[in-house]
């Protein structure tokens, strides 16, 4: 049996090694169009790689995939989070799980998770080929011929699997849907926001921990870390609204108002409590000296001054109307967002492969017998954390084993 894999990236070294170990008399080569496989992995957690997370504060799978949930679950009873911290552990690979529930190797580099795929991969025998685009596949009565680098170098194999990866535009699969696959036009899912407000960027590389983002109009809302840029706003909970909003955005052309609550309480009636409580406590003092949120000093003066409030005014002073804006402005602090920014290199889009043209329990094509699918390449896409590498995970598992076993 030939299994060809199509993308040397982490869905399609998963494939290669779970096809390997189960048909070690299987002739499995991957070929990647670069020169060097895993470069993705290589980058991903700023060059760490958070590889799973440990999913304890994930309620439901929409959560953390907007695109490709109910897969995902069906998926995970075959192969899970659980069962990938086992596979690199039981490895060599020692993880371990962030206060945020992010998972990452324990040389905290990228670099271990590489050279274990590869080393597996080369222990069992699989060939990694490199300068291999693949360009067309031709079906054939038994087998499926593959057309490389513009007819310059052909294979055939028995069964294929797709880990291309997400493209950017839509003519990168044109090879599969003209094998009758329909195609979700692929578009960013992960980015940071534009912001024109110039005043914001004066407060670049602030954090605050816990805040809340919405994009005004819509129920569509995000939590956690949020970094101002010296282009407007990044981290987490910039990074997951975009991912939740990704098809709106694009047909908004990235044009929107979004809404920051800076304090990570939803309820103005207990921000209303805790700043009147400053007030009481600290009547004396100027507002800009005591911040009842503990937010940086900068960002508390900047809201201070969107409030219209002198930071030298002393706390017994503020009076209801102050309170009340500071309140709104803590809580429902809007910017006008004129378009996006690429995340560093880990281009992540929605989009590929529509989940309809594939099948569900095994990952095989309805179309093309023998033709596989696993990760990015198809329409599933995950919110930062390693959800989309744990994705790339469990469906290379699964298709690595129903490619050799159906």
């Amino acid at each position: 049996m030939r299994i060809a894999i199509i993308g040397g990236g982490a869905a399609g070294f998963f494939a290669a090694i779970r096809a390997k170990e189960l048909r070690p008399d299987a002739y499995v080569a991957i070929y990647e169009k670069g020169s060097r496989p895993l470069a993705k992995v290589a980058i991903t957690g700023g060059g760490r790689c958070n590889l799973t997370n440990s999913f304890n504060e994930v309620r439901d799978l929409k959560q953390v995939y907007p695109r490709g949930a109910q897969l995902m679950k069906r998926l995970f009873n075959t192969f899970n989070y659980k069962d990938t911290y086992e596979w690199f552990e039981s490895r060599g690979v020692k993880l371990v799980t962030q206060d945020d529930e992010c998972v990452f190797p324990h040389s905290q580099s990228s670099q271990s998770i590489i050279d274990c795929l590869i080393n597996n991969a080369r222990r069992l025998g699989v060939d990694i080929l490199p300068h291999h685009a693949l360009g067309q596949i031709i079906t054939k009565e038994d087998t499926l011929h593959l057309v490389f680098n513009n007819g310059q170098k052909e294979a055939d194999a028995d069964r294929v699997i797709i880990t291309t990866g997400g493209h950017p535009q839509e003519n990168a699969f044109d090879y599969l849907k003209q094998l009758g696959h329909e195609i979700v036009s692929p578009i960013p899912s992960l980015f940071t926001f534009n912001i024109p407000d110039k005043s914001i960027h004066e407060l670049m590389g602030t954090v605050v921990e816990n805040a809340i983002t919405t994009i005004v109009g819509t129920k569509m809302r995000s939590e956690g870390p949020l970094l101002i840029t010296h282009w407007g706003m990044s981290g987490p909970a910039i990074l997951r609204l975009s991912s939740y909003g990704a098809r709106w955005m694009a047909e908004k052309n990235y044009r929107f108002q979004i809404s920051v609550d800076w304090v990570g309480e939803t309820n103005a009636s207990i921000v209303s409590e805790r700043l009147h409580e400053a007030a009481t406590g600290n009547s004396g003092k100027q507002i800009g000296n005591v911040r009842p949120f503990g937010l940086p000093s900068r960002l508390w003066f900047f809201l201070l001054k969107r409030a219209e409030i002198p930071s030298e005014r002393r706390w017994g002073e503020i009076g209801r109307k102050n309170l009340n804006k500071l309140v709104e402005t803590l809580t429902n602090d809007i910017y006008l967002v004129e378009g996006k920014s690429s995340w560093r290199e880990e281009f992540v889009t929605c989009g590929g492969i529509s989940l309809s043209s594939i099948q569900p329990n095994t990952l095989e094509s309805k179309h093309v017998k023998g033709l596989y699918f696993a990760g990015e390449v198809c329409d599933i896409d995950a919110v930062t954390g390693g959800f989309n590498l744990q994705a790339a995970w469990t469906m290379g598992y699964v298709a690595g084993t129903h490619a050799v076993s159906d």
